[in-house]
């Protein structure tokens, strides 16, 4: 075991910031090879893992305002979707943001957008009481369309 892997398990700032000054100035053979492929592994995770996380949020409001809305609106008057609204426009923000971040990630949207949208579905049919069969079972909404501020899905009703 090198000092530089012993580091990480002590010292990880230090050991961070002494990789970093190794890969600076092109000391490649004294990286710690098997610590820095498990920290860039793990950081296409994270990026990932927030790609997943936001887009289940942003797609379940959206179930919700297509599907829950109108019914909501016409029942109470003060109700007018403020705050789901914020919700979806905080959402695209913060992916719009994390693409700009992180642009591979646009490689694999469509792909996450796949893999979370059940759960989304779950997520607003949890919150909405509406049963499943209300929902489509694959997303219909375009990446186009989940990134534009300006979209809001018409009522299904």
């Amino acid at each position: 075991m090198t000092e530089l892997s012993t580091l990480y398990d002590t010292n990880y700032s230090a050991w961070a910031t002494q990789t970093a000054e190794l890969l600076r100035t092109g000391r490649f053979a004294e990286l710690d090879i098997a610590h820095l492929l498990i920290e860039l592994s793990d950081m296409s995770k994270s990026d990932r893992r927030e790609l997943s996380n936001r887009l289940l949020i942003l797609l379940a409001h959206l179930l919700k305002w297509q599907y829950q809305y109108h019914i909501l609106s016409e029942r109470w008057r003060e109700f007018d979707g403020r705050s789901w609204q914020r919700t979806i426009t905080e959402q695209r923000k913060r992916i719009a943001i994390l693409l700009r971040q992180a642009p591979g990630l646009k490689a694999i949207i469509n792909d996450v957008i796949a893999e979370v949208y059940s759960d989304a579905v779950d997520l607003a049919h949890k919150e909405t009481h509406l049963p499943m069969t209300t929902f489509p079972i694959h997303c219909l909404y375009q990446l186009t369309q989940l990134l534009d501020d300006n979209y809001y899905p018409e009522s299904a009703v």
